[in-house]
C-alpha cells in the first residue's frame, strides 16, 4: 500500500525556523478583534467600524494619484492633438489637401460649411439666452414667453425664432427623423435575419461538400490527368510593383497538372520599368516549366473589365473549361484548385465558386483592424447565408472560379460600370446559373493601410452598384426568374444594402441628430442613438470575436465613413463624373509569415550573403531588417504626405457645435455621442487613422 501523506498534520506542527525576534512598538495604533471560532475571521467586518486617520489619508492619496495620472494622460493626448492640428491645419507641415474628384464633393462641402455657419449662429443665440436666464432650457415644453415678459430687441428675436422653429422647421425635421428611423429598423431587421441564418448554418453544419474522390480514375490503366479539367488562371494587374512577385509565385505553385493549366499575367501597367520587372518574373517561371504567358494591352480601355475581356478573346481560351481570377495582391495556397474545381463536377448548373479572403496585414494599424471587422461579417454572414439559401451573391472580383460557359452565356465582361464583378454575377443569376461560397477555403491578400486608399476603394465599391442598378433594372424586371428572386435583387440586394444603408447612416447620425439638438421640438428616440446601434455593432463584430475591444471605434468610424459612402452612392445613382473613375488600390506588399523567410533567402542570395538558418528567429529577423535597410538605401525615395479631408473636418466642427448645444440643454447621452463622433471626424479629417507619414 502506498504511504499516506497527511499534509494537514504537517501544517499543524509548530516548527520554529530562524532566530526569534521581538518587536516593541511605542504608541501602537491597532484594533483587536475577538475570534470565537475558526470561521469567525472570515466573517464580514461590521460597517460601523471606521478607518483610522492614517488609512483614510493613504486612500485619499492613492485616489488623488490615480486622478492626477488620468488627467495627465488626457492632457498629453489633448496636447498632441492640438499640436497635430497646428501642424496640419495652420502650418501645413507635410500635408496636402485630399483630391476632391469624388462626385460633387465641392457642392457637399459647401452645404456642410453653410450648415456649420448656421449652427454656430444658433449656438451663439442659445448661449446668450442661457446666460440671460430664460427658462427654455430648464423646461423645453414651456411655450413662448408672454408679451409682458419681453425685454429688449434680442429677446423679441429669440421669441420669434422659437415660434418659427416650432411651427415650420420642427415638423419637417421630425418627419425626416421618423423616416430615417424606419429605414434604420428595416436594415437592422435584415442584418438580424442574416445573423440568424448564419447561426442556423453553424448549428446544422451546412456547407458545400465534395462526395468521394473527384480525381479518382475508374480505369486503372488510364491517366489521371484526363480527370483534371482544363483551368485558365488570370492575374490582372496595373502598376502593382509591390505585390506582383508574390502573386505570380503563389499561382505558379498551384498543385495541378502543368499540361492542364495556363496562367495569364494581364499587365495594364503604363510604367515601362514595372513592365520589365513583370516580364522578367514571368520568364523566370517559364524556364521552370510553368505554362505562363505575359499579355500587355496597347489600348488600355475599360479598366479591369476591359483587361479581362481582352484576355478572354484569345483563341486558345476555347480549350479551357474554367477560369480562376486573382487580383495582384492575392496569394492562393497550392491546393486551391483541388479544393474548388471538384464542386463543378456533376453540377452543370453551377457557374461560380467563390472563396473567402484572409488578410495578412489585418493587425497593422487601427484602420486595418476595423476593415477586418467589416469584411469578416461580409464573408462569414452575408456571402455564406446568400450562398446557402439563395445560391446567389455578388462576385468579389477575385479568389473565385467561373465556368467559362457561364461567362459566355451571360455576355462576358462588360465595361459599362466600375463593378464588373457584380455586373457579371447579376447577369449570370438572371440566366439561371447558381453560385456556391466556400468559407473554409481562404486566400491571403491585403487591406488598404492608408485612409486615402481605403476612401477611394469605398467610393468605387458604393458608386458602382448604383450605376449597375440603373443599367440592370429593366433586365431584372423582364427576366424569366421567379418573382421572389426579382424582389430579392431589387429590394434587398440593391435598394436596402446598397442605397438605403449609406443614406440613413449619413442622414440619421450626421444630419438629423445634430438638427434635433438645435430644434428640440423634433426628438430622436434614445434607443435609436444608443441601443440599436450597439446591438447592430455587436452583430457585426461577432464573426471577428478578437475585435470586440474595438466595438466603440468601429461604431464611430462607420458613421464617419458614411460621408464617403453617401457621396459615392449619390454620384453613382445620378451618373456623375466620378462614378466612372477607377483608382487602383495602393498595396503595401505584405507577405504572409511563411513567405518572409523565402523572400529573405532570395534577397540574401542576391547580395551574396549566406543563407538564413530557419532555427533562430531573432537572427533571421535581424538579417531581414538589414536587407530592408540596404534596399532602402539603394532605392529612390518616394515623397509622401498626409492628407487633409475638408468634408470630414467641417462635419467634425458641426458635430462638436451640436454637442455644445446638447450640453446646454442637459442631453447627457446625446452630448457624449456627438462629442466622440465629432472627435472621430476630426481624427479622420486630419488623416490620423491608418498609415502615418512623418
Amino acid at each position: 500500500m502506498a504511504p499516506r501523506l497527511n499534509f494537514s498534520d504537517w501544517w499543524g506542527k509548530d516548527k520554529q525556523r530562524g532566530t526569534p525576534v521581538i518587536v516593541k512598538m511605542e504608541n501602537p495604533n491597532f484594533s483587536i478583534v475577538e475570534i470565537d471560532g475558526p470561521d469567525a475571521a472570515f466573517k464580514p467586518i461590521e460597517k460601523s467600524r471606521g478607518k483610522n486617520a492614517k488609512q483614510v489619508t493613504w486612500v485619499l492619496l492613492l485616489k488623488a494619484n490615480q486622478a492626477v495620472g488620468c488627467v495627465a494622460w488626457l492632457a498629453t493626448i489633448l496636447w498632441s492633438l492640438i499640436g497635430t492640428i497646428k501642424n496640419r491645419l495652420i502650418l501645413r507641415k507635410g500635408v496636402s489637401l485630399a483630391s476632391e474628384k469624388l462626385g460633387k464633393s465641392n457642392l457637399l462641402f459647401r452645404i456642410i460649411k453653410v450648415c456649420l455657419g448656421v449652427s454656430l449662429v444658433m449656438l451663439a443665440f442659445e448661449v446668450i439666452a442661457y446666460f440671460k436666464g430664460w427658462n427654455y432650457f430648464q423646461n423645453p415644453n414651456l411655450y413662448m414667453p408672454h408679451t409682458s415678459d419681453v425685454l429688449g430687441l434680442f429677446h423679441i428675436i429669440y421669441v420669434v425664432w422659437l415660434d418659427f422653429r416650432a411651427d415650420y422647421i420642427a415638423p419637417s425635421v421630425q418627419k425626416l427623423s421618423t423616416f430615417c428611423t424606419v429605414l434604420f429598423l428595416i436594415q437592422s431587421l435584415d442584418r438580424l435575419v442574416l445573423c440568424l441564418g448564419c447561426f442556423y448554418i453553424k448549428c446544422k453544419k451546412i456547407k458545400p461538400r465534395i462526395e468521394g474522390d473527384p480525381f479518382k480514375s475508374d480505369d486503372l490503366e488510364g491517366s489521371n490527368n484526363s480527370y483534371y479539367p482544363m483551368v485558365l488562371v488570370q492575374i490582372p494587374m496595373c502598376n502593382e510593383k509591390e505585390v506582383y512577385e508574390m502573386s505570380i509565385s503563389a499561382v505558379c505553385q498551384l498543385d495541378w497538372p502543368k499540361d492542364r493549366l495556363l496562367i495569364q499575367i494581364l499587365d495594364d501597367s503604363d510604367n515601362e520599368c514595372i513592365q520589365d520587372l513583370i516580364k522578367s518574373e514571368v520568364a523566370k517561371w517559364n524556364q521552370k516549366g510553368v505554362n505562363i504567358i505575359y499579355r500587355h494591352r496597347l489600348v488600355r480601355t475599360g479598366y479591369k473589365a476591359g483587361n479581362l475581356k481582352s484576355a478572354m478573346s484569345c483563341d486558345y481560351v476555347k480549350d479551357y473549361e474554367f477560369v480562376a481570377i486573382f487580383d495582384a495582391d492575392f496569394q492562393p495556397t497550392p491546393d486551391f484548385l483541388k479544393q474548388t474545381v471538384p464542386h463543378f463536377k456533376d453540377n452543370p448548373e453551377l457557374g461560380l465558386v467563390q472563396t473567402r479572403w484572409e488578410f495578412v496585414n489585418k493587425d497593422e494599424n487601427l484602420l486595418t483592424r476595423l476593415q477586418n471587422i467589416n469584411l469578416c461579417f461580409h464573408f462569414e454572414v452575408e456571402q455564406q447565408v446568400n450562398g446557402v439559401f439563395l445560391n446567389f451573391f455578388g462576385f468579389n472580383g477575385t479568389a473565385g472560379i467561373w465556368r467559362i460557359k457561364a461567362l459566355e452565356e451571360s455576355g462576358g465582361w462588360l465595361e459599362r460600370t466600375t463593378v464588373e464583378d457584380m455586373d457579371i454575377a447579376v447577369r449570370a443569376h438572371l440566366n439561371g446559373w447558381k453560385f456556391i461560397y466556400l468559407n473554409d477555403v481562404r486566400v491571403l491578400c491585403e487591406v488598404p493601410e492608408s485612409f486615402e486608399a481605403y476612401r477611394k476603394q469605398q467610393h468605387r465599391w458604393h458608386s458602382g452598384p448604383m450605376q449597375l442598378f440603373r443599367v440592370c433594372l429593366p433586365a431584372i424586371v423582364s427576366s424569366k426568374i421567379s418573382i421572389w428572386k426579382k424582389a430579392n435583387l431589387i429590394l434587398l440586394f440593391f435598394l436596402l444594402r446598397k442605397l438605403i444603408l449609406p443614406f440613413y447612416s449619413f442622414t440619421l447620425f450626421c444630419v438629423v441628430l445634430p438638427l434635433t439638438m438645435f430644434i428640440p421640438e423634433a426628438e430622436l428616440p434614445f434607443w435609436v442613438v444608443c441601443y440599436i446601434p450597439i446591438l447592430m455593432t455587436l452583430l457585426n463584430i461577432l464573426p471577428a470575436p478578437k475585435s470586440i475591444p474595438f466595438i466603440a471605434p468601429y461604431l464611430l468610424f462607420e458613421n464617419t465613413m458614411s460621408v464617403t459612402k453617401f457621396n459615392a452612392m449619390v454620384s453613382g445613382l445620378f451618373q456623375l463624373g466620378s462614378s466612372y473613375e477607377w483608382v487602383v488600390t495602393k498595396k503595401a506588399g505584405r507577405s504572409s509569415e511563411s513567405d518572409l523567410l523565402a523572400a529573405a533567402e532570395k534577397d540574401l542570395k542576391a547580395f551574396g550573403a549566406p543563407q538564413i538558418s530557419r532555427g533562430a528567429s531573432e537572427s533571421e529577423l535581424s538579417e531581414l531588417n538589414r536587407l530592408n535597410k540596404q534596399k532602402d538605401e539603394t532605392s529612390t525615395p518616394v515623397k509622401k504626405s498626409n492628407k487633409i479631408y475638408r468634408k470630414e473636418l467641417a462635419l467634425a466642427f458641426l458635430l462638436l457645435t451640436a454637442s455644445a448645444r446638447s450640453l446646454l440643454s442637459a442631453h447627457g447621452l446625446h452630448f457624449y455621442f456627438l462629442l466622440f463622433q465629432g472627435v472621430t471626424f476630426l481624427l479622420v479629417g486630419l488623416d490620423l487613422i491608418g498609415e502615418q507619414i512623418s
